[in-house]
């Protein structure tokens, strides 16, 4: 049975010029949710931060890697899972967590939406120009109809905003802009 009060979110931050990461893999912002999940390619950059010595990015909350490969466990909130993304979502994921943030990459967020599984977007847009990267989303195939519900514009020049996807677009109002 579906939890109603479930939100699944793609949560991204970006470069002004439109990168989630560097080349490299490499970012350093997260805000927390319920539980995380993420493609490969998004863990195992988090697996270097280890190995790195700069610890575990996304604390203790379950993190589900989409994978059909076979990668190291180093945590036990860590789960992997290869198979049908929306059933996953749908049958394991919602019904347990209230929030799901899609936290990467590309194909996983692009995936997301093309199944009409996201709720919202999260997206903040930090002013630095980092030239080349990784994208967003990777291509879609199709428009995606979002809706403005929030923006928020920080003193550090960050700006933030969530759209709605889906039948929850249509009854959203857009507010006022909030300098925080």
């Amino acid at each position: 049975m579906a939890n109603n009060d479930c939100r699944v979110t793609i949560h991204m931050a970006a470069s002004l010029d439109g990168f989630i990461a560097r080349k490299d893999g490499r970012f350093d912002w997260l805000e927390t949710s319920d539980c995380y999940v993420m493609g490969s390619r998004t863990y195992e950059t988090a697996l270097s931060f280890v190995a790195k010595g700069l610890g575990w990015p996304y604390g203790d909350k379950p993190t589900f890697v989409l994978s059909s490969r076979e990668l190291p466990r180093i945590r036990d909130t860590v789960q992997f899972y290869s198979g049908d993304l929306a059933q996953f979502v749908n049958g394991r994921l919602r019904p347990v967590f209230r929030t799901i943030w899609f936290v990467g990459g590309g194909p996983v967020s692009g995936e997301c939406l093309r199944l009409g599984l996201a709720d919202e977007i999260r997206y903040s847009i930090l002013p630095i120009l980092i030239g080349d990267g990784i994208p967003f989303f990777e291509k879609l195939g199709r428009d995606i109809a979002l809706h403005l519900a929030e923006v928020k514009a920080y003193k550090s020049g960050m700006v933030s905003f969530v759209t709605r996807c889906g039948v929850i677009a249509a009854l959203v109002k857009v507010p006022e802009t909030q300098i925080l």
